[in-house]
């Protein structure tokens, strides 16, 4: 006999079948538990965060970052400097799901292929004419040129850049839906990783000799 839709024991089934269905997060970050958890990093690393610092050692300065300082961008040829405000950085945002990070470039500078595997990213040109790009797990590849005031969304996990085009410096402030959203630098993780990855892998991958493998990574220090 089939049990009526409207029966205790009925409900009671639907309900648990939806508790156990894996249901995806709108955010990449677990949900707080708490009002804040000021991470203690000199603490080992739990599970998705640090450990909280005591409330009663918690005060207002811990709540606050200076992003208003212009990072120095001619200490390498990208012409370009990341100030994050990550976990690392700014230990009020632990466990809260976001972050953010300033990115000054000079005259063409580049902030090179890279991608965050915990954290879909937004981004807000302050001051001049950048080029953003991003590519699909289809290998379709998106661009715009962005300036002053308007703002760009890379969905998470995709390869994607920001290069400035104009002939000013340039900044763009950076938001992530993660406290410490990673990132993956596509040209130092395949040429600059230790120990380094074999040359036949590289070889074969982008169809070159090994002169050409050899010498990408004598510049990556690997």
């Amino acid at each position: 006999m089939m049990k009526s839709s409207n029966s205790p024991l009925y409900l009671l089934s639907c309900l648990l079948m939806l508790l156990l269905l894996p249901v995806p997060s709108l955010s990449a970050d677990p949900d707080a538990l708490q009002d804040f958890c000021v991470a203690d990093l000199n603490a080992s690393i739990s599970i998705n965060g640090f450990p909280c610092i005591p409330a009663s050692k918690v005060n207002a300065s811990d709540f606050f970052f200076d992003l208003s300082k212009e990072g120095v961008t001619n200490t390498s040829n990208l012409n370009s400097s990341v100030t994050p405000a990550n976990v690392l950085a700014f230990p009020a945002v632990n466990t809260l799901g976001i972050s953010m990070n300033r990115v000054d470039f000079g005259p063409g500078g580049l902030n090179p292929p890279h991608s965050h595997p915990r954290a879909t990213e937004m981004g807000l040109v302050v001051e001049g004419s950048i080029l953003v790009g991003f590519v699909t797990t289809s290998n379709v590849y998106y661009s715009k040129v962005l300036t002053t005031g308007e703002v760009f969304v890379i969905p998470r996990g995709l390869v994607h850049f920001q290069k400035n085009v104009g002939n000013g410096k340039g900044i763009v402030f950076t938001s992530f839906n993660s406290h410490m959203p990673g990132v993956v630098i596509s040209s130092t993780t395949l040429f600059g990783s230790q120990p380094p990855m074999p040359n036949e892998v590289l070889t074969q991958a982008f169809q070159v000799d090994d002169a050409v493998v050899n010498s990408i990574k004598s510049k990556f220090g690997s």
